[in-house]
């Protein structure tokens, strides 16, 4: 599925984002609670993320051009980034209110309705999370997969706010409410920096995750050990949705350049079968030449001799 078919599910996000921000500030207004507020503002943060994922969905849809002969499918991690760097915000600015409230005490009202009109905003969030990371794992999307693990995070939040509020109305212990605020913001400070780390790596060129590497290495080892062939230079990296795989194939000094391509040809459509979107790029060379090994280091540019 195109990055574009993908939309839909952001499109959900942002229905989801709209409807749990109306319950959530609701139940602010009927209790007071700083916990609830905090909640809300964390469902505001999902709304802009929500945004962000569709735009980034359009971006990476765009095929290759001159300028981008790679495609654009990278802009799913400034996506998970700026939905990082939001949370982040989000969090300073619910540990300033709960500060305040802290030297500020204020009882709850109505804990009951606040409580239950929080329950199911949470219960909406929680539907649209395990919606978006099934869809997640199954086109490779980090930018939904960002969605999803957000707003999985606004469900646990959700959870700690409700006991929060819970236990204030159970113990009257007003600074209990804004304590668990401070919680709250803890837990989206980490998930907002889990994200932006993510985002980072990708923008890095990171190799492939190891059970993707193996699958790879299997079946270069079936073909090491029935064809007599070597192998070197393997390089990978991610980028959104799309795995790219670079290595040199060294075949017997006999075989003819057919020969070699046929069987070339054939090693990369068994890769595509296990990483679908995967790239492949293969460079052909003579097993007993010597200067068949002399460009295998990591950075090949640097360890080329010079002329």
């Amino acid at each position: 599925m195109s990055p574009t078919s993908l939309a839909r599910f952001a499109w959900l996000s942002i229905f989801a984002a709209l409807i749990t921000i109306g319950l959530k500030t609701g139940a602010y207004f009927l209790t007071g609670s700083v916990g609830l507020l905090s909640d809300a503002m964390e469902s505001g943060v999902n709304l802009v993320a929500a945004v962000a994922a569709l735009l980034a969905l359009n971006v990476a849809a765009r095929p290759a051009d001159d300028d981008h002969q790679y495609g654009h499918n990278k802009a799913e991690y400034f996506s998970s980034g700026f939905e990082g760097s939001l949370i982040l915000v989000a969090a300073v600015s619910i540990i300033v209110t709960s500060v305040h409230r802290l030297f500020n005490l204020q009882g709850i009202e109505q804990a009951g309705i606040g409580l239950v009109v929080s329950v199911s905003a949470s219960g909406i969030n929680l539907v649209v999370s395990r919606i978006l990371m099934t869809a997640a794992r199954q086109y490779q999307s980090i930018t939904l997969e960002a969605d999803s693990r957000h707003l999985m995070t606004d469900v646990w939040t959700s959870v700690g706010v409700v006991i929060g509020v819970g236990a204030v109305a159970i113990t009257k212990w007003e600074w209990l409410d804004p304590v668990i605020a401070l919680g709250v913001a803890l837990n989206i400070v980490w998930s907002g920096v889990h994200l932006i780390r993510r985002s980072m790596l990708g923008l890095l060129d990171t190799a492939l995750p190891k059970d993707e590497l193996d699958k790879v290495l299997a079946i270069l080892d079936q073909y090491q050990q029935k064809e007599q062939i070597g192998w070197h230079a393997l390089r990978t990296r991610t980028a959104g949705p799309r795995r790219f795989v670079s290595l040199h194939i060294l075949v017997p000094d006999q075989w003819t350049v057919r020969q070699g391509h046929a069987l070339i040809e054939q090693f990369e459509r068994e890769v595509r079968a296990v990483l679908p979107n995967a790239t492949l790029l293969t460079h052909l060379e003579p097993l007993d030449d010597p200067t068949s090994f002399q460009d295998t280091s990591l950075d090949r540019a640097e360890a080329e001799p010079p002329h």
